[in-house]
């Protein structure tokens, strides 16, 4: 994907230090915060507690730039600078269930199970698992669904360990790429193929969409090791509604791109289990195939546009850097 050069952004006072992922943050943390207060309705009691947190969120990130600005060979200013973004997906990720009932009542289960069967006659999302049952087979794609985690944070590690503004383009155009999906969860509530399986949060598919026999999970695939880590997983982290698009798809082929960019000798070591974990979404049974297509589409829009937003905000990016790099090199003289 060939980004075309874009003239960089003047700053005012108060957000001259500001890279794109600190106009991502900021303008997703408001966002939200404003959803919220519009929105909150009966459907989210601790919206107050909520926005103070968004506040408080606001105000600390913009504290850090400008203290990193201040301090910038500061070693604890420096990794939290860097690697602040990291630290927040797990509660944005985690705020969208409680948010995502604010603008509808219920769950789109329905209709995605209906678009799946009217394109392929049956659910993949079931029928995948029950035509291989095979605990090699199982095994492998419940490792590679888990291997997402591996190459969020494998890339952007040996990115920092190897170029600060490689690292800070890679977390930049990642973190875009998740807030978009955050969003997208609080106004497209789809629970996934799980619903299929037990009431989650409360609801229960419809009558008219329940299948009459429910196929469970297959004694061989339920021995597996990354079976029930996965299992874990989502009992502790999951928020309920988020499926469509499918952040782990999206996000794992942002990460392919920059090992083509990047990290060349793994690249298409990284392409092929990339492939393989968006085929586990559907055999581990955690995500409709629409969902799937959805996470590449995503992708395929967002890590352009997300390059492109990156190069208008990158000059004090380069500027922080330099004057890192100079105050090492004074250290050492």
């Amino acid at each position: 994907m060939v980004v075309a050069p874009a003239k960089p952004v003047k700053m005012s006072n108060v957000t001259r230090h500001y890279t794109f992922i600190d106009f991502a943050t900021q303008g997703y943390t408001v966002t939200v915060a404003v959803l919220i207060l519009l929105l909150h309705g009966k459907t989210v009691p601790l919206w107050p507690w909520l926005i103070l947190a968004h506040a408080i969120a606001i105000a600390l990130v913009h504290v850090l730039i400008v203290s990193h600005a201040r301090h910038p060979s500061n070693r604890v200013l420096d990794f939290l600078r860097h690697f602040y973004p990291v630290l927040l997906y797990t509660g944005f990720y985690r705020e969208t269930g409680e948010l995502n009932q604010m603008v509808m009542t219920g769950y789109l289960d329905p209709f995605f199970i209906r678009f799946d069967e009217g394109i392929f006659g049956a659910q993949p999302s079931l029928t995948f698992m029950q035509s291989l049952p095979f605990w090699p087979i199982s095994e492998l794609m419940y490792a590679s669904y888990f291997s997402y985690y591996i190459m969020v944070i494998g890339v952007g590690l040996a990115l920092f360990l190897r170029d600060r503004r490689q690292f800070y383009h890679y977390v930049s155009v990642v973190s875009f790429v998740f807030y978009v999906c955050f969003l997208i969860y609080i106004f497209i509530p789809v629970m996934g193929p799980r619903i299929f399986q037990r009431v989650i949060d409360g609801y229960e598919l419809p009558a008219e969409v329940q299948l009459h026999i429910n196929p469970e999970f297959p004694m061989a695939v339920q021995a597996g090791l990354f079976f029930r880590i996965m299992a874990w997983i989502y009992e502790t982290f999951e928020a309920p509604g988020a499926a469509f698009p499918s952040s782990h798809v999206a996000v794992a082929l942002t990460t392919v791109y920059f090992s083509f960019r990047y990290l060349r000798p793994i690249r298409f070591i990284h392409l092929v289990l990339a492939l393989l974990l968006c085929l586990s979404t559907i055999y581990c049974r955690y995500h409709y195939a629409v969902d799937v297509a959805a996470g590449v589409i995503t992708a395929l829009v967002l890590v352009p546009l997300g390059n492109w937003l990156y190069l208008r905000f990158h000059k004090p990016l380069e500027e922080t850097v330099s004057a890192l790099s100079s105050a090492t090199q004074r250290g050492r003289s």
